[in-house]
């Protein structure tokens, strides 16, 4: 499990991923196993001589591990200004890790992955992935370290439920825990909105059953998921407030019979070309599917389950304005940590910006999780 650096050549861009090889063969949550697999992860800050500083991270469906710059990638992360010295998430004060998650397509082994029994890519041929599965890579990445207990894991949205699988499945593996904007488990109404987006890709005539051709992926599918997921992930307040019903820039009007006109259309425009040109469709696939298969209950009895995880103190963060993860589902969380003894805040955030709250208020979130890490 020793971690190696990322390849690069002098015409690469800056990367400051790093790779642990997983168990192999490594036995999936549902049922088969991955061969081969690896995790890639970046670090901030310095683990200290009693390794006992460590903040394992996870991330949100679609995001990276480069959560925040450094000397080796100067370029800023998704998390750029809650990661770094004095700042919410202390680096001069924590060993900071982030993993990409397994099944994404950023080094970590996803469906967009070399299988080594075939050499072409896994497809779906991808075993089953669960949420578990991605915690327990992250376990990895920490023995890797010989990180016995972490000081605290944490994570935004999908990463909210894993930390939730983490602390399940290896109990008193870490002293605190941060859930910001997830779930115990995924409503109906979020399951509903997310299998129309897969829904989008997989009627896609160039998805081919997930047997695709690198140049030329399910385009249409895609950009349709990502909009999709777009309304979900902001709030109607926000968009009254930032666009209101101002018109289209003019270069950004198309020729179409129905052309966008107005300017919020035009975000929506922006948002579905990165995504398409940045993530995988496979991968998309299994990650979506795996947040609304998790239910922390099928570990046992939620309130049972979070007391055998030994947890000393928790932070649950959630926004009033989330319609993907509502408010009462961070709440009943806080509840149900409270209950089994942990000593816990739960943070309501007047956010208008919806779910993507925790990517853009960082005053209010910074201001929560500093002063929780903070003791």
């Amino acid at each position: 499990m020793m971690a190696t650096p990322a390849p690069q050549t002098e015409h690469d861009e800056p990367d400051a991923r790093r790779y642990v090889k997983l168990p192999d063969p490594f036995p999936m949550w549902k049922g088969g196993t991955l061969h081969g697999g690896q995790i890639a992860y970046e670090t901030w800050g310095r683990l200290n001589r009693a390794r006992d500083n460590a903040l394992l991270l996870f991330t949100g469906l679609s995001p990276s591990a480069h959560a925040a710059s450094s000397p080796e990638d100067p370029r800023s992360g998704w998390w750029q200004r809650m990661i770094g010295p004095g700042l919410a998430v202390d680096t001069d004060r924590y060993f900071v890790i982030c993993v990409n998650s397994l099944g994404s397509c950023f080094g970590s082994t996803g469906p967009a992955s070399i299988n080594p029994a075939t050499g072409t890519p896994y497809r779906l041929e991808f075993p089953d992935l669960s949420v578990e599965d991605i915690a327990r890579a992250g376990h990895e990445v920490v023995r890797s370290f010989g990180i016995l207990r972490l000081d605290t894991v944490m994570g935004p949205s999908l990463g909210g439920m894993v930390v939730l699988a983490y602390a399940a499945l290896f109990p008193g593996a870490a002293r605190h825990l941060v859930s910001i904007s997830g779930t115990a488990a995924a409503s109906p109404f979020a399951i509903a909105l997310r299998s129309v987006q897969r829904d989008a890709i997989t009627s896609d005539p160039d998805w081919r059953n997930g047997q695709y051709s690198t140049d030329r992926p399910p385009i249409a599918g895609m950009r349709l998921a990502r909009k999709l997921g777009t309304l979900t992930y902001r709030s109607a307040a926000e968009w009254q407030q930032r666009f209101d019903r101002q018109p289209i820039r003019a270069d950004l009007k198309d020729r179409t019979p129905f052309t966008s006109e107005f300017a919020v259309q035009g975000y929506m425009e922006a948002q579905a070309n990165r995504f398409v040109n940045g993530f995988d469709a496979n991968c998309y696939l299994y990650l979506s599917r795996a947040i609304d298969r998790f239910d922390l209950a099928a570990h046992g009895e939620p309130e049972a389950v979070l007391r055998r995880a030994s947890l000393e103190r928790a932070l649950v963060i959630g926004v009033e304005s989330d319609l993907l993860f509502p408010i009462g589902e961070q709440r009943s969380l806080a509840q149900a940590l409270e209950a089994a003894g942990t000593a816990t805040r739960f943070a309501p955030l007047p956010c208008i910006e919806g779910h993507d709250a925790f990517l853009i208020d960082i005053e209010r979130f910074g201001r929560e999780i500093g002063a929780f890490l903070a003791g």
